[in-house]
């Protein structure tokens, strides 16, 4: 027994914990659970991106990769890309990895959620397959359209939009994606139909913004706010719930009269055979980086704000996104096969 006053205390204290790691050790998995939590991160953790180099996720993965690397200068941080069919193929590639910490995802609405109800069949299943670690961060998207339409608000475009029989052609960034479902929602809420022009991405879809191929897109505002001060495009309002702490002069959809909320976020996610303790170690390391002013500020830079969750909280977010877009999806009749 250690001697002194505190010495029974101390002794009971040590014993009770002492007995409470034995009985957490009896449960079925525990001791693989813990073991693998103690020495996390292993020498290599792979961070799969679903998206091509340059992509917002991608950006994102790299700012959390140095972090990380930082935390870590033992072992070592690689992303790796791997694009293809609405970001199910980096994703399915996260889902079949083994669930010891070795490898992680970037992910975001689409694979995690939307893509469920575009495609007839996943090659993985988000809810089985996917162990959700947290939220990393959110972005504005922006209803833009060319200075040449002549119109300066919300108001004026539906205006147009209703007005022309032939229909406004809008871009977006691909099939299924975001900037899709987010002009489908406002045309329907307008009560007026779009053309859609699906490009390779936001760079291409602002060129044709500029050039007046197109009429509207809603994207990242980080793609569209480079090209204000020219005054070849026009931001008419952010998507997001809320005015933008980095726009804060332009209104929401909803302040303009459309009813339309349309949040981007990126997330890191794990294999689905990843232990809860596991999980849980990866989720308090992630968090501190989001928290570094450092991280912050790389992120500030590109008009994206860090947003970090309990894995609960990412769940939650995935089974609200499916509950936010199925019956825009159901109406624009969107389905790739």
């Amino acid at each position: 027994m250690l001697r002194g006053s505190a010495g029974p205390t101390v002794s009971r204290a040590i014993l009770l914990q002492t007995m409470a790691l034995a009985a957490l050790l009896w449960l079925p998995g525990a001791a693989d659970a813990l073991a693998q939590a103690a020495y996390w991160p292993p020498k290599l953790v792979r961070i799969v991106v679903p998206f091509g180099p340059g992509s917002t996720p991608d950006l994102v993965g790299r700012i959390v990769a140095d972090s990380l690397q930082a935390h870590h200068p033992g072992s070592s941080f690689v992303v790796e890309n791997k694009p293809g069919a609405s970001g199910n193929i980096g994703t399915d590639a996260v889902a079949k990895a083994a669930g010891d910490g070795a490898t992680l995802g970037i992910s975001l609405g689409g694979p995690l959620a939307i893509n469920t109800l575009l495609f007839a069949r996943l090659p993985y299943d988000p809810e089985r397959d996917i162990a959700p670690v947290t939220l990393l961060t959110q972005l504005p998207s922006v209803l833009a359209v060319p200075a040449s339409l002549g119109v300066g608000s919300v108001a004026e475009f539906v205006a147009r939009l209703k007005s022309d029989k032939t229909g406004l052609a809008y871009a977006s960034i691909g099939a299924g994606s975001l900037s899709q479902l987010c002009m489908e929602a406002i045309a329907q809420h307008a009560g007026a139909g779009m053309v859609h022009i699906p490009y390779a991405g936001s760079p291409n879809a602002v060129t044709a913004l500029i050039r007046g191929d197109v009429q509207a897109a809603c994207l990242p505002a980080i793609a569209v706010t480079p090209h204000l001060a020219s005054g070849a495009v026009k931001i008419l309002a952010v998507s997001t719930a809320a005015r933008s702490p980095f726009l804060p002069e332009v209104p929401t959809l909803k302040e303009s009269g459309i009813d339309v909320q349309s949040d981007a976020w990126n997330a890191l996610i794990a294999p689905g055979a990843t232990p809860s303790a596991l999980v849980d170690v990866i989720n308090a390391d992630v968090r501190q980086s989001l928290g570094e002013a450092a991280v912050i500020a790389k992120l500030k830079a590109q008009l994206i704000a860090p947003a970090p969750s309990t894995p609960q909280q990412l769940r939650d977010r995935m089974a609200a996104e499916k509950l936010l877009w199925a019956d825009v999806i159901r109406a624009a009749k969107i389905r790739i096969e």
